[in-house]
């Protein structure tokens, strides 16, 4: 992986995270929209992280989501 690549996959990754730690911040959110947001967030980094294509950050988004969706059930 050439240094391009690595540093953008990083700063996606770490734009995703701003992104949903941003809306976690919200008053009106239940804890469970909460913990689905951050899940998705998380998700989405790790998919970015490790695939490094739009496909996996998405993929990654939507297992992040789910779990974090069903932890506090």
């Amino acid at each position: 992986m050439n240094t391009f690549a690595h540093t953008r996959t990083l700063l996606t990754a770490a734009a995703l995270v701003a992104v949903i730690g941003s809306l976690s911040a919200c008053d009106n959110m239940s804890r469970r929209d909460r913990d689905t947001a951050i899940g998705a967030g998380v998700g989405g980094a790790a998919g970015a992280v490790i695939g490094g294509s739009a496909l996996s950050t998405v993929g990654g988004a939507a297992v992040g989501g789910i779990i974090g969706n069903q932890v506090g059930k």
